[in-house]
């Protein structure tokens, strides 16, 4: 069993995740795909990280290859593991989440039996206990095997989270996370299926999303507006892709990730100058792209309406927001 070439390569970047650090490598080194590489890219952890990765490393040499660099960021960890990667699909954990025993097992075989480029599972969110929280399926209601010229309407219904996905390895050949911005992945991995002529699914929760009591407090500022920065970078993408004409489906995606992501974004900034100033970066997006109001309602995502789908909170928050309600919006946020 030693020394196979690896099929799949997956890159763990770790910033100051001692605490979460060996049940992510435990589900990882045992998989139950034998082939495979886990890349361990220490981005300049201060805490005791590194030992916990000198310690895995020592006894999985023929599966762990860790490598330290000074701290860069996320995309940056990320862009590093890919240029060490010997595998033919990549694969993203991050270092305070885990996966299934089976996860790279299946979702190879499912690449490699549909010929796909892209290869998607499905998510929990789990507790500090490991219990679960929330069940996130991600493509309901479609074939194992999804011709993306048949089923385009997926661009637009997505979660463009890169963790629980495989890739072909060839997909980053030009392509890599942006550097020094937050939601990288809304960025990066839309344009990555439009390189793709097939994506492939499994409905099993392979993946496990830990919902860390100390991040559920995080500050909410302008650093949002890198979502609607990230949205342009794909438009500009999908003007020279081979989608080029299934403009509803690009309208669809602006409406998701640009306006219902950044408003649920925007629903925590608590800083007043900031909310108002991010509030009408929006409305110029909204605009600027000619979206309609009743395009924004009705969106559908997976065949249903997308509004309706949410808690009752935040469908009150979006309407408030739509009917230009900014300041009641602000006082429901103080007594947040």
């Amino acid at each position: 069993m030693e020394n196979l070439i690896p099929k799949v390569s997956v890159i763990v970047p770790v910033y100051n995740v001692e605490h979460y650090l060996a049940k992510c490598l435990d589900s990882l080194v045992n998989q139950s795909l034998q082939n495979i590489e886990i890349i361990v890219v220490n981005d300049g952890s201060s805490d005791g990280s590194e030992s916990i990765i000198h310690e895995y490393s020592e006894k999985y040499p023929n599966k762990i290859k860790a490598f330290i660099k000074e701290n860069g960021g996320l995309s940056d960890a990320r862009n590093f593991g890919i240029e060490k990667a010997a595998g033919d699909y990549l694969g993203f954990v991050d270092s305070d989440d885990y996966v299934s025993g089976t996860m790279f097992a299946e979702m190879l075989d499912l690449a490699e039996k549909n010929n796909a480029e892209m290869v998607i599972c499905n998510i929990q969110k789990v507790n500090e206990d490991g219990n679960v929280i929330q069940k996130l399926t991600q493509i309901p209601n479609m074939p194992e095997k999804i011709v993306l010229e048949n089923h385009f309407s997926v661009f637009s219904d997505l979660s463009y989270f890169a963790c629980n996905k495989l890739f072909k390895k060839e997909l980053f050949a030009h392509k890599r996370f942006k550097k020094g911005i937050h939601f990288e992945d809304i960025q990066l991995i839309p344009q990555l299926l439009l390189e793709c002529k097939t994506i492939a699914q499994t409905q099993s929760f392979h993946y496990q999303y830990l919902e860390r009591a100390d991040s559920i407090s995080k500050t909410h500022n302008e650093r949002g507006l890198d979502i609607l920065k990230a949205v342009e970078d794909v438009e500009t993408a999908f003007k020279i892709s081979k989608y080029s004409s299934k403009t509803k489906e690009l309208k669809g995606f602006q409406i998701l990730e640009g306006i219902y992501t950044f408003l649920a974004y925007l629903a925590f900034v608590k800083n007043e100058t900031q909310f108002y100033e991010m509030a009408q970066e929006l409305e110029d997006f909204i605009k600027k792209r000619d979206v309609k109001m009743k395009d924004i309602l009705c969106y559908s995502r997976f065949g249903k309406n997308y509004l309706l789908s949410l808690p009752t909170k935040k469908i009150i928050f979006y309407l408030l927001f739509f009917i230009g309600q900014k300041k009641v919006i602000r006082k429901l946020i103080k007594h947040k």
